[in-house]
C-alpha cells in the first residue's frame, strides 16, 4: 500500500495572475514589495481577477505560498488592499442574497429536498448521468476547500461562547477525525483524489478552477476572518451541514457507478452519516445557542445561509452548462 503523502507538507507556488488586481498581489508577494493602489471598485466582484486576488491574500492565513515570507500575513498594505477587495464582494453578496433576515425562513429553504433532478443540482446530475471525467473535474475543483476542510469554520470558535461554542467544537472535532489522524476529513479527501488519479498536493489545481469556485472558498474566509460576520459564518456552516448528507449520498452513488475505488466512495459515505448527526447539533445548539445569547445576529445568520446558496447556485450553473455541452468546466483541462 502506498504511504500517505500529506498534501500540506509543502507550500504551493504562487498562481498565474488573472488581471491587474491579482497581478498586483502576486507581484507584491513575489518581490517582497508593497502593492500599488488599485481600484477594486471597478472590478467584477464575482470575476476571476478580484476573486483570485482575494484567494491569494486569504491563503496567507492558511498555508501560505512557496518563497513568500510568512510575515506578509500581517503586512498592513496587503491587509488594506484585502479590505478594499472585500467591500465590493460583500456588497454583491448582500445584493444577491435575497433575505428578509428571518432565520426560520432561511433554514426552511435548506430542508426542502428537490424531488428527483430539478435540472439545477450537480449531485443529481453526477449520480444519474455523470461520467468519470466529470467526477474527476468535480473532485479537483472542490479540492481547494476540502484539502483544508473545516479550517475556515474554526475561526469562529473563539468568537462564540456557551452552548453555541461547545456544539461548534463538537462538530469540528468530528471534521478533524475525532482525534484520529487517519479520519481527518481533509485526509479522506486526499485519498479520494488519489483513487481518482488526481494530484493531491495542496493548491495544485488553483490555476485550473474558475472564479465561481474561488468565490465559494473566499466566502468562508471572509466570514471567518471578521468577528463582525460571525453570525454569517454560522449561517454558512449550517447551510453546508444541513445539505451535505443527501448530496453526499448521491455523490457516493455516482462514484460507485463509474467504478471509483473504495477510498473515493468512503469520503462521501462518511459525510452521509456524520452530517446527518451534525445537522441536528447545528440547528439545535449552534444556531439555537447563538440566538439565545446574541439574538441580534439573526439577520446575519440568515444572510450567511442565503449567500452560500447564491454562490453554490452560480457554481452549479457553470458546471452543468459545461458538462451538458460535453465541455470541461475548468479553465485548464485535467491531464
Amino acid at each position: 500500500m502506498t504511504a500517505f503523502r500529506e498534501p500540506r507538507r509543502r507550500n504551493p507556488p504562487l498562481p498565474a495572475p488573472r488581471g491587474p488586481l491579482s497581478g498586483e498581489v502576486i507581484t507584491a508577494l513575489r518581490t517582497g514589495e508593497g502593492p500599488q493602489d488599485r481600484r477594486a471598485a471597478d472590478a467584477d466582484p464575482f470575476g476571476d481577477d478580484l476573486q483570485l486576488a482575494l484567494y491569494v491574500l486569504y491563503e496567507l492565513h492558511y498555508q501560505g505560498f512557496e518563497g513568500v515570507d510568512e510575515d506578509r500575513e500581517w503586512d498592513p498594505a496587503l491587509l488594506g488592499l484585502r479590505r478594499s477587495l472585500e467591500r465590493p464582494f460583500l456588497a454583491a453578496l448582500r445584493a444577491g442574497a435575497h433575505t428578509d433576515g428571518d432565520v426560520d425562513t432561511a433554514m426552511a429553504g435548506l430542508l426542502v429536498e428537490p424531488i428527483g433532478d430539478d435540472g439545477h443540482s450537480v449531485s443529481h446530475f453526477l449520480q444519474n448521468d455523470g461520467e468519470l471525467w466529470q467526477l474527476r473535474e468535480y473532485a479537483a475543483l472542490r479540492s481547494l476547500y476540502h484539502l483544508k476542510e473545516a479550517d475556515p469554520h474554526a475561526w469562529v470558535i473563539p468568537r462564540l461562547y456557551g452552548r453555541a461554542k461547545a456544539a461548534m467544537v463538537a462538530v469540528e472535532f468530528d471534521e478533524f477525525g475525532g482525534g484520529r489522524e487517519a479520519d481527518v476529513h481533509a485526509r479522506l479527501y486526499a485519498e479520494l483524489m488519489s483513487d481518482l488519479s488526481l494530484e493531491t498536493a495542496y493548491g495544485h489545481y488553483l490555476d485550473a478552477v474558475p472564479a465561481d469556485v474561488l468565490a465559494t472558498v473566499n466566502l468562508m474566509s471572509l466570514f471567518g476572518l471578521h468577528r463582525s460576520l460571525r453570525g454569517a459564518l454560522v449561517g454558512h456552516f449550517a447551510a453546508v451541514e444541513i445539505t451535505s448528507s443527501p448530496g453526499s449520498r448521491r455523490l457516493a452513488a455516482a462514484l460507485k457507478r463509474v467504478g471509483a475505488g473504495p477510498a473515493a466512495q468512503r469520503f462521501y459515505d462518511e459525510h452521509v452519516e456524520a452530517d446527518a448527526m451534525h445537522e441536528q447539533v447545528v440547528r439545535r445548539d449552534v444556531i439555537g445557542g447563538l440566538l439565545a445569547d446574541e439574538p441580534q445576529l439573526a439577520a446575519d445568520i440568515a444572510f450567511g445561509i442565503e449567500a452560500t446558496g447564491l454562490l453554490e447556485d452560480r457554481l452549479a450553473a457553470r458546471l452543468l452548462a459545461a458538462w451538458r455541452s460535453d465541455s470541461t468546466a475548468l479553465r485548464v483541462p485535467l491531464d
